[in-house]
């Protein structure tokens, strides 16, 4: 099982929006994503992404619920990490990615923001 998927965001178009982006986040982590818990990204004016790993089968909303991490960043540096032009850890260093919450959770959802 693991995390689904290791390319959550195996977005080819040039021209993504929030429902494409869930779409393919609800169809990469299924039923069962190994996640264990809730997660939240938080993409500013554009949306919410809410991705509950902790329910059987999993599910992906745009809901903006509580969540166990919640990971804040604009959407263009979003589209940049999902497309690997934007390293997570160079995000996070220089607060284009922020994270509330647990850490290791916001870790494990990491391999599921790259293409």
């Amino acid at each position: 099982a693991g995390y689904a998927c290791a390319s959550i965001l195996l977005l080819g178009e040039t021209h993504m929006d929030l429902n494409a982006v869930t779409d393919h986040i609800r169809n990469a982590v299924g039923d069962n994503s190994g996640l264990g818990k809730t997660v939240k990204l938080d993409l500013g004016d554009v949306g919410k992404i809410f991705i509950d790993g902790a329910s059987v089968p999993n599910s992906v909303t745009n809901e903006d619920k509580p969540a166990d991490a919640t990971v804040s960043m604009k959407w263009d540096d979003f589209v940049a990490l999902s497309e690997g032009k934007l390293d997570p850890m160079m995000a996070f260093m220089q607060g284009k990615l922020k994270i509330a919450g647990d850490m290791m959770i916001a870790q494990k959802l990491a391999p599921l923001l790259k293409r």
